[in-house]
């Protein structure tokens, strides 16, 4: 291969690369880094918030996106393995916006919402152990496929898998909770 060739293939995937990484993940009610709020912590296990789920954005997502997942994980949670707290695929690529809201929001209604680690679908916010903080990660996969060739009713480990195989970029919003008291 000649050196203009070897040039051009490197500036093609530095485009790629650049526009991939255009990706954005926003919300009014989180910002980057910093505490979720109570309202949207969890009514379950010690915590009485509002498990109101946050309004999410995204923008410039790759070329051939077909659909979209997001997934919301506590990667601090005493499992071993984490917690998902809320897996939704198939997300039409016509969205770009979930208004959020209590137990979830209203949800495009061609969205698939997956089983959380509660073992059924829906949204489940945040709740840290008393005394701990934690960081959870709320993050938007572009896919290259309609829909993701799972049965409802799968784990959210399973899900995983097939998100893994099939995502063309992912944009992500980190933030914290806790600790309560």
């Amino acid at each position: 291969m000649n050196r203009f060739a070897t040039l051009a293939l490197v500036a093609l995937a530095a485009a790629h690369t650049a526009h991939a990484s255009d990706f954005e993940l926003q919300s009014k009610a989180l910002e980057q880094g910093a505490g979720i709020a109570p309202e949207h912590y969890a009514n379950a296990f010690g915590c009485t918030g509002g498990n109101v789920m946050p309004d999410l954005s995204w923008k410039n997502a790759p070329a051939g996106t077909k659909s979209f997942a997001v997934t919301f994980y506590d990667k601090d949670a005493q499992t071993g393995s984490g917690f998902w707290h809320w897996v939704a695929y198939d997300i039409p690529v016509s969205s770009t916006t979930l208004p959020g809201g209590a137990n979830g929001g209203t949800l495009p209604g061609d969205m698939t919402e997956g089983n959380t680690d509660m073992s059924k679908p829906g949204f489940i916010g945040p709740c840290p152990p008393v005394g701990r903080k934690h960081d959870y990660v709320y993050t938007v996969h572009a896919l290259k496929v309609d829909k993701l060739p799972i049965d409802k009713g799968a784990s959210s480990a399973l899900i995983g898998v097939f998100l893994y195989q099939n995502t063309l970029a992912k944009a992500t919003l980190r933030v914290t909770a806790g600790p309560r008291k």
